[in-house]
């Protein structure tokens, strides 16, 4: 709640400075169909020096939010973010992406012969020294063709690893839940920022504190629901990503 509401500030605020017009803009990569599924990418390009943010956006900001509710072919769109970058800024941390970022988009349609029409309106953050929020709108028709490769196909490889063994300790507390995440990660040359994700976005979820017993790394954080209560929470929802020098590791469920 706190970290929205200095974003919230920061977008009013933003409002009364002077923002370049072309702060934000975004196209769409018509990519390819494969078994079925049209692989297409979401460009979002950026202003020089501003940023935008990851699903989890850390202590400030708020997160990419997606409707192709105006599409015609499109049963659902899966959007895939590349490894995001942590940034620091007043002693705020923020996980996000510097001067654009290219979502890959896997659509699954009702007819995997027939053309798509996809329209979509993005709403993002975007910030430089101030913060404002934005609206995007792209649209496209994706023929049941097109060449693989470029941007699209290299942001599609700028992915986590995936790890598995995770095991969590979860504990109520007055307001909600501690969980206790560890995991065998060996440490790596830069430092390691894990982010811990319930899989439902109303859950506020602490900055994880993080620690090592030699290789296990593991992290602790709080949970806390809209109730402000304990709660039942979904281990196999539960998502841990770690962070460094560029790569990420991705966690998903608690054994």
């Amino acid at each position: 709640m706190r970290a929205l509401g200095l974003f919230i500030f920061s977008a009013t605020f933003a409002l009364a400075q002077q923002v370049p017009s072309d702060v934000a803009r975004a196209d769409l990569d018509a990519g390819w169909r494969q078994d079925g599924v049209h692989v297409a990418g979401l460009n979002i390009r950026l202003a020089p020096g501003w940023k935008t943010y990851w699903r989890a956006p850390g202590d400030a900001g708020i997160p990419p939010q997606f409707n192709w509710s105006g599409s015609t072919n499109v049963a659902s769109v899966k959007v895939q973010y590349p490894v995001p970058e942590v940034m620091d800024q007043n002693g705020i941390r923020s996980i996000g992406y510097h001067d654009g970022v290219m979502f890959p988009l896997w659509i699954e349609t009702h007819d995997p012969n027939a053309p798509i029409q996809l329209r979509g309106e993005i709403e993002i953050g975007v910030c430089e020294e101030i913060c404002i929020p934005m609206t995007l709108h792209v649209s496209g028709n994706l023929k049941n063709a097109g060449r693989r490769g470029g941007a699209l196909a290299v942001s599609i490889g700028d992915r986590p690893r995936i790890a598995e063994g995770m095991t969590c300790v979860i504990r109520p507390i007055e307001d909600g839940l501690r969980l206790t995440a560890r995991v065998v990660l060996p440490p790596t040359q830069g430092d390691q920022v894990a982010v811990i994700e319930t899989g439902n976005p109303e859950v506020w979820v602490s900055v994880p504190t993080v620690s090592r017993d030699g290789d296990i790394l593991v992290a602790d954080v709080e949970m806390v629901p809209p109730s402000a209560q304990p709660f039942a929470l979904a281990r196999s929802d539960v998502r841990m990503t770690v962070l460094s020098a560029g790569q990420a590791v991705e966690m998903l469920g608690c054994e």
